[in-house]
């Protein structure tokens, strides 16, 4: 395994990667294994072969910046109403037919790439637009880990979080060095069946619940998890009872978990979109589980949106689509009226950005 080379031409060397006795190169990074002769990429379309080297091709490339609330990420438990600067490179590791980012996912236009911005001067613009942290989002930080591990670092040096989103397919050796860098992240548990995961996003899930175990247990990054629910192929009780009960058993009750409304996009246009109904009986389905913090999202649910109080059932942090509109917790981030405090990271006040999207342009 080959963990640092020195820079070629334009792109950027990658880590996690050996050579094979037939004279190709493995990538290691995720479970795909791509193996690769010269001039070769792999399935995500961002590593590739370059002589006797694999390379990253976005490294300091982006499809574009926007500071959002950190409730869209969605991170209903950190630093509630601050806002992140979110990019996202093109690429991913997975085959979703039902991407709802597809244009930039499965891009491999690199032209597509607007922005050209070194982790320090993403970093640099995060903190002049007073944001509390930078996400790696819109397509899957794990194929540009690289970039994202030196811009967490430059965040790190300013007093940035970094915030990863992201479906969770990557190796052992890589995952340890990603999350080492993450402040927090969310999780893209594409459903709870091994065939829906083979056929809808040509992956598998066991080495997805390996990294939300790993993360929950064995780091510091805060860990939330959603489930975009499409009619007909992961809603069904069976499913969301087999998912949260699996959720509360191996992570425990205070992880949230949030189920989202799906929309006919890329390869599921025939799809219809997801009733406000399911997302309803699924948050019931978590709640029974014994799940503390089941929340709906891509949908107007104001109890759904809700942050209740694990211990008397009040509520603490009432939301509207992402704005804040009540925080009841007290000094000490506790519930004013039980003393129970949500698992988390909370500040003494909320922050007060709202449900805006702002586009900036980061290269200079």
């Amino acid at each position: 395994m080959n963990t640092r080379v020195e820079p070629l031409g334009t792109v950027h060397p990658a880590s996690w990667w050996h050579r094979l006795d037939d004279g190709r190169l493995q990538c290691d990074l995720c479970p795909r294994d791509c193996r690769l002769h010269d001039g070769q990429r792999g399935l995500c379309f961002v590593r590739a072969r370059q002589g006797d080297h694999i390379v990253l091709t976005t490294h300091g490339r982006s499809s574009g910046f926007c500071i959002d609330p950190i409730e869209k990420k969605p991170l209903n438990h950190f630093h509630p109403g601050s806002s992140v600067l979110s990019f996202g490179t093109a690429g991913c590791n997975l085959a979703c037919k039902f991407c709802q980012n597809w244009d930039i996912s499965k891009s491999r236009e690199m032209d597509r790439l607007m922005d050209q911005a070194s982790p320090e001067r993403i970093a640099e613009v995060a903190e002049a637009n007073g944001c509390r942290s930078v996400a790696f989002t819109y397509n899957d930080p794990v194929i540009f880990a690289e970039y994202a591990i030196d811009t967490a670092d430059a965040c790190h040096q300013r007093g940035i979080n970094a915030v990863a989103v992201t479906a969770g397919y990557i190796h052992a050796e890589p995952r340890r060095a990603f999350y080492a860098k993450m402040d927090a992240a969310n999780v893209d548990l594409k459903g709870f069946n091994e065939n829906f995961y083979f056929r809808q996003t040509g992956a598998h899930l066991a080495p997805v619940l390996e990294t939300l175990e790993y993360i929950h247990h064995e780091t510091d990054c805060w860990l939330e998890i959603t489930t975009l629910l499409i009619p007909g192929a992961n809603d069904s009780n069976e499913e969301l009872e087999a998912l949260t009960r699996w959720v509360a058993e191996h992570l425990g009750p205070d992880v949230p978990l949030h189920f989202t409304a799906f929309h006919p996009d890329y390869k599921m246009t025939d799809v219809p979109p997801t009733p406000p109904a399911t997302l309803r009986r699924a948050r019931e389905i978590g709640l029974a589980q014994g799940l503390h913090f089941v929340y709906t999202g891509n949908v107007h649910d104001r109890e759904g949106g809700t942050t209740f109080c694990a211990g008397c059932g009040k509520p603490l942090i009432e939301r509207d689509w992402y704005e804040i509109n009540a925080y009841r917790l007290d000094a000490d981030g506790r519930c004013p009226d039980c003393g129970t405090a949500p698992a988390g990271h909370f500040d003494r006040r909320p922050g007060h950005f709202g449900r805006r999207r702002i586009p900036v342009r980061v290269a200079v």
